[in-house]
């Protein structure tokens, strides 16, 4: 009786230790109504038209009136009625215009109110390209938007609404964010509004657009969640949803967002001038492989290899050359390549900006006045000249080179260099073709043909070989191995 008492309580004991187990699971579970409810109402759904004259059908062919397949898609093809929304409080009307034309719907998309008389964020490819942007509110009220500016670079635009007394979000700082923290994410996918979806931020700092680090969650993010909020749990806006991994058009487990400091610093000058103005120093870069860093005496993977520079840009002017490292700008290291860009864009043009540099082993010190990056303005140069061609035998890295004419040098604004008349084995391994120009071997600088052959005669076998090659505009290195001879 006494044991069968003891088994009673130990059962007993045990299932409480179940209940106790599941409530605290339960309450560790997180609960978002209460931030739904409270910054779900500053959410909104943009949706975008463009005007096409009334006669436009996409679906029916250019015909002739006179042709006896006209009446055919007229009748089963016609245009169909067109929607505009009406005044705020009124349904949809239809379209009508002065000129004839009519509005057809270009892309939906979310955005949130981040200023109570009206100012709203959203993504650049939601509104890129609208006649007309219409902004409609969790409580069904709809307004006509005006878009202040819009940044491709960094997909963030700001509309405005003739509104006061709205309700906001909170920003927070992306800085704070700790992986694996949950978050959520309110938008209309695929036309839905006000759908709330959760995750976990999943990585920081992820490296997929020039100039931002974004935020990778798995929040389920499709089409339509475009420039809505990616909030924390408390209830701070931490990004702007911009970009999906997927192979179907659909979510696929990864989602990424514009950190919300970044969009904000770009906001206040969309706000102010209409644009963003950014720095430029007229470099191309690259990454620093660790098998660069090693060949080059780096010590570990960092910089910015300096590959191009654009002539008579402010590197150019500053002294800095195809093969630089650059390891640190103003007062900022650059880690990786991606670095630089968004240092360098938020540099005000006209600043005096101190580089730290590596070069042929050494660290080096150079001052450079930053330039105003032009929109997407596209670079480029030619090089142009024939150089002499060899008929010397393949050295032993396997390359036959010749002189480089001293007016391509000139023009090309380089100290000296060997083109490359034909390559095999281990240089054609590594990837140097014909017509590649050396300018560098072992951080020696190539002077002409006969200064590189003897350079090549008197390599070990057995350790590797660093070759600075330059192939139309970029320069980069490349490493042959002992494996590879």
């Amino acid at each position: 009786m006494i044991q069968t008492a003891q088994r009673a309580f130990v059962v007993l004991l045990l299932a409480l230790g179940c209940v106790s187990a599941y409530a605290q699971n339960t309450q560790a579970l997180p609960d978002f109504t209460e931030l739904v409810e409270k910054y779900g109402p500053a959410v909104v759904n943009i949706r975008t038209v463009a005007r096409v004259s009334a006669q436009a059908n996409p679906q029916m062919p250019d015909l002739d009136e006179n042709d006896p397949m006209f009446e055919f898609f007229r009748r089963f093809f016609p245009p169909g009625p067109q929607q505009r929304p009406g005044p705020p409080g009124q349904g949809p009307q239809q379209p009508r215009s002065p000129r004839g034309d009519r509005e057809v719907p270009r892309g939906l998309g979310s955005g949130f109110i981040i200023s109570a008389d009206g100012y709203v964020l959203t993504n650049h490819h939601v509104v890129e390209g609208a006649d007309d942007i219409f902004i409609t509110m969790s409580d069904r009220r709809e307004f006509k938007g005006k878009l202040i500016g819009s940044d491709r670079r960094t997909d963030v635009a700001l509309v405005k609404i003739d509104a006061t007394g709205l309700p906001t979000v909170k920003i927070g700082d992306p800085n704070k964010t700790r992986v694996g923290e949950w978050c959520i994410a309110i938008g209309s996918p695929f036309g839905l509004d006000n759908t709330v979806t959760a995750g976990i931020v999943s990585a920081k700092a992820r490296e997929t657009g020039e100039y931002l680090p974004f935020i990778q969650t798995d929040v389920a993010v499709n089409p339509g969640n475009s420039g809505g909020p990616l909030i924390n749990m408390r209830g701070e806006v931490i990004g702007i949803n911009s970009q999906i991994f997927t192979t179907s058009g659909s979510y696929a487990g990864i989602s990424f967002a514009i950190p919300i400091d970044e969009a904000m610093n770009v906001q206040d000058q969309l706000r102010t001038s209409g644009r963003v103005i950014r720095g430029r120093i007229g470099v191309a870069i690259g990454e620093v492989s660790k098998d660069v860093a090693d060949a080059i005496g780096l010590g570990r993977p960092r910089g910015a290899l300096v590959s191009n520079v654009e002539r008579d840009s402010p590197a150019d002017k500053a002294g800095i050359e195809a093969g630089d490292v650059i390891l640190k700008f103003g007062a900022r290291d650059v880690e990786r390549s991606s670095d630089l860009p968004r240092i360098v864009g938020g540099t005000k043009p006209g600043t005096k900006a101190p580089m730290q540099v590596f070069r042929k082993g050494k660290t080096m010190d150079l001052q450079v006045t930053v330039a105003e990056l032009p929109a997407d303005k596209a670079q480029a140069s030619r090089d142009k000249g024939e150089a002499p061609r060899s008929t010397e035998k393949a050295n032993a890295l396997g390359l036959v080179v010749s002189d480089v004419a001293a007016d391509k040098l000139k023009e090309m604004r380089l100290r000296g260099a060997v083109q490359v008349d034909s390559v095999d084995g281990p240089s054609a391994r590594v990837g140097v073709r014909a017509g590649d120009l050396i300018l560098a071997i072992n951080n020696t600088e190539v002077t002409n043909a006969k200064q590189f052959n003897d350079l090549v005669a008197k390599l070990d076998p057995k350790t590797r070989v660093l070759l600075l090659v330059r192939r139309g505009d970029q320069s980069t290195f490349l490493i042959i191995r002992p494996n590879d001879r």
